[in-house]
């Protein structure tokens, strides 16, 4: 294996071990839930989910998911729902 190539392999680990340097600006994501596969996008900071809870209350459990997985890579505002 090249030295060259080694060495990026190095720097991608430790990139992955500090989240903080990327930003999620936008995102499409499947979620297979317990009764259905639903659509998850992030644009522009806001979220949208095609399950029905979301269309009534703007948040569901889908997007609070995937706010905990994605945790510090995420802009700012997109987290401001998030839940503890």
């Amino acid at each position: 294996m090249q030295s060259s190539l080694i060495g990026k392999i190095e720097k991608s680990k430790r990139y992955a071990e500090e989240p903080e340097r990327v930003t999620i600006s936008a995102f499409s994501a499947e979620f297979r839930g317990e009764n259905d596969s639903h659509i998850i996008n992030l644009n522009d900071g806001k979220w949208h989910c095609n399950c029905h809870f979301f269309s009534e209350w703007g948040e569901c459990v889908h997007i609070m998911t995937l706010q905990r997985l994605l945790g510090r890579m995420l802009p700012v505002p997109s987290k401001a729902s998030e839940q503890e």
